[in-house]
């Protein structure tokens, strides 16, 4: 495929933060997003692989796509789950449920919704190409959380992965992307919890190993272009 690097967001602390476009004009693109948190390497990898097949693959040259390999680049650099201005970015969306309350200095949603340079970049991008589908890749336990039209997507992976399919995590998530995109752009998003190293697997390339076929099987589906319509 042939991606094109559109004009960069900046992150707080000033450090451009890469997108990656194929050469196509379409209504609705799918959506690739890594490192919302900047200390889940592991879904980082895991996108960072799968983009590097996918920058080969020419089967699918025809396929929309927005690629984010790293949105918090400063808590990336730093490894820390928040941004340089200690806001979890992954709370900061302005969602009908936002609110500004939090318990752990780690979920914290910032002064007001859509506060951060990041999450304004990323919104700005959304506008501009609508989203049709979003593939957001995390760190947690192993577990497909989809918010809107996709468990069909999450119980294909599961079939590869065997990650637990759920719709709901257990606890509220107010301004999540999840939830703003299904608002917003009646975009489903699929956040794909990407084991924990150490804790669950012995390395990074495990963790790919055991998502590679399903992940690169779902792009050969119809399930894509049936989330794009």
């Amino acid at each position: 495929m042939i991606f094109s690097e559109l004009d960069s967001g900046e992150s707080v602390e000033g450090h451009p933060i890469p997108v990656f476009k194929t050469d196509i004009k379409a209504p609705k693109y799918l959506y690739l997003i890594g490192g919302v948190h900047g200390d889940e390497v592991e879904g980082v990898y895991v996108l960072k692989e799968l983009f590097q097949w996918l920058k080969l693959e020419h089967s699918l040259k025809d396929l929309p796509m927005i690629v984010i390999p790293i949105l918090n680049v400063d808590g990336y650099k730093n490894q820390t789950r928040v941004n340089a201005h200690s806001v979890d970015l992954n709370r900061n969306l302005p969602t009908k449920d936002w609110s500004g309350v939090h318990k752990e200095p780690r979920y914290n949603p910032g002064a007001k919704a859509l506060s951060e340079p990041e999450n304004q970049f990323l919104v700005k991008l959304m506008d501009k190409y609508k989203p049709g589908f979003i593939l957001s890749f995390h760190t947690w336990k192993p577990i497909l959380n989809y918010n809107g039209d996709c468990k069909d997507v999450a119980e294909y992976l599961h079939g590869f992965n065997k990650y637990e399919v759920a719709s709901d995590i257990g606890y509220p998530t107010p301004g999540s992307l999840g939830t703003f995109a299904v608002e917003k752009y009646q975009s489903p998003v699929l956040t794909f919890e990407c084991p924990e190293l150490k804790k669950h697997r012995d390395s990074l390339k495990d963790i790919w190993k055991e998502n590679e076929e399903g992940l690169k099987g779902f792009f050969q589906t119809d399930l894509v272009w049936k989330k794009l319509s």
